[in-house]
């Protein structure tokens, strides 16, 4: 793998955290005990509501979804963490990706990224995912 391509792998992780950082706020407000059990008795669906509820105020519909899949981190000597599996999905661009939840930050780990036009740049895909979600994000309301 060339140097190019890693700084293109952490340029697109940076822009998506940037992206949902309020978003994983919302979720981080949750408490960890329901996600933790909600994950341990397999209760995705009460996952994807919390998922689909911190993310309707900051993302167009069906954009940023929950990829059907969760885990937690539950040690004794650290505080736990939470890791949800999303999607998403505008225009041209699909990348599934790994939120982590901890407490007091979100780290993001893309899994997949694909585009439309399958010849693109890196540097063009990165521009490309880096639009689509500004282009994703609802408007903010007026003051």
């Amino acid at each position: 793998m060339s140097m190019n391509s890693c700084d293109h792998s952490e340029i697109r992780a940076k822009a998506i955290a940037e992206g949902i950082k309020e978003v994983a706020s919302e979720l981080r407000m949750i408490d960890v005990a329901d996600f933790v059990s909600f994950i341990h008795s397999e209760k995705f669906n009460n996952i994807r509501d919390l998922i689909n509820s911190s993310t309707e105020l900051y993302f167009k519909h069906g954009t940023l979804s929950y990829g059907c899949a969760a885990d937690y981190e539950l040690e004794w000597d650290r505080p736990p963490s939470i890791i949800l599996d999303l999607d998403f999905r505008y225009h041209e661009v699909s990348v599934s990706f790994n939120l982590l939840l901890c407490a007091y930050h979100a780290a993001v780990d893309i899994r997949s990224i694909s585009f439309e036009e399958r010849t693109v740049s890196p540097e063009e895909g990165t521009s490309l995912l880096v639009a689509a979600l500004a282009d994703a994000r609802l408007s903010a309301p007026a003051r």
